[in-house]
């Protein structure tokens, strides 16, 4: 039986990351390090496309991650590690990123292309409802604060925008409010679409 059999067969002739059933065509996880069937995947032509383009990413596609990362096949399991760390900004990754487990060796497999190390040493600020917050956002005060230094209360409701981060303080974000740049507490503001 040749391998694209094979992985018809395991997967159901369906994408094993997205569920479709067009234009499938089998896929090899780099680095191979077995050549192995379970180094590779099942997927649709959108998913590999996104995979290897990364400006090509569409993070509602992704959201199928939700249900494929719980595959038994360890190549299933590194792509959606993968793609969850490249998507990480968009909050809801990260939800999916604390509850997949990879052991020890799928974990270096997964870390081999250098996706996701980017992020791994840096501070994750999050506002009051635990969604990530980038530079350039822009929040809504979640309730007044009296601004120490400045003779004026901010108040809930404003919206700040284009705030910086706090290199070394995931609990403090920076912006300007009735034209002072000030520090804010992230429990104090919720991400603006």
């Amino acid at each position: 039986m040749n391998i694209d059999k094979e992985l018809h067969a395991r997967s159901q002739s369906k994408c094993e990351l997205c569920g479709t059933t067009q234009n499938l065509l089998g896929y090899e996880v780099k680095p191979v390090l077995k050549g192995k069937i379970d180094e590779c995947l099942l997927a649709c032509e959108t998913c590999i496309d996104q995979i290897e383009n990364a400006d090509k990413t569409d993070a509602n596609h992704w959201r199928c991650l939700n249900d494929s990362m719980w595959s038994e096949v360890p190549a299933v399991k590194v792509i959606a590690w993968r793609m969850l760390n490249r998507l990480r900004s968009e909050g809801w990754p990260q939800d999916l990123l604390d509850m997949l487990y990879l052991d020890d060796e799928a974990l270096v497999w997964a870390k081999a292309t250098g996706e996701g190390s980017e992020h791994d040493d840096s501070p994750v600020h999050k506002d009051c409802n635990g969604a990530i917050l980038q530079i350039g956002d822009t929040v809504v005060l979640t309730k007044d604060l009296d601004v120490k230094g400045a003779n004026f209360t901010a108040k809930r409701g404003t919206a700040v925008r284009g705030i910086s981060l706090v290199a070394n303080n995931p609990e403090q974000i920076e912006g300007k409010v009735s034209g002072q740049q000030i520090v804010i507490l992230t429990k104090f503001v919720k991400k603006s679409n």
